[in-house]
């Protein structure tokens, strides 16, 4: 059986890029989770599951966003704990990850698709 790709439905439209302030989070309801939505400095979207597996709160959206070596991602504000923007890996800890979901830009809104496979 092949993956299939995600149809209109599936990707919801949150948000203008032009609302999402550079290196910070928004906290979203998509496909009835919360998620957290990152605008980069190069204007990459990322969204990441809301809920910090460490503190058991909903708060990554509160998060720094950083870049370290060269892998972008938000620091959750109870723990500090890295997550990979990209995967939703924790950079302390490769046990411990958040959802990342599809993103996509057209005719500038923000739209998330469905959840990324975990990552290897």
């Amino acid at each position: 059986m092949t993956p299939r790709s995600p149809s209109r439905e599936e990707w919801q439209p949150v948000c203008k890029i032009a609302d999402l302030e550079v290196e910070r989070g928004v906290a979203a309801l998509v496909h009835g989770q919360s998620v957290a939505i990152f605008r980069a400095a190069d204007d990459a979207v990322y969204a990441l599951g809301n809920h910090d597996p460490f503190a058991k709160a909903s708060m990554i959206a509160r998060g720094i966003v950083g870049v370290r070596q060269g892998v972008p991602f938000v620091a959750s504000p109870a723990h500090k704990h890295a997550f990979d923007l990209r995967t939703g890996r924790c950079l302390e800890d490769a046990h411990v990850a958040v959802p990342a979901y599809a993103v996509k830009v057209i005719d500038g809104v923000v739209l998330v698709g469905h959840r990324k496979a975990a990552a290897a």
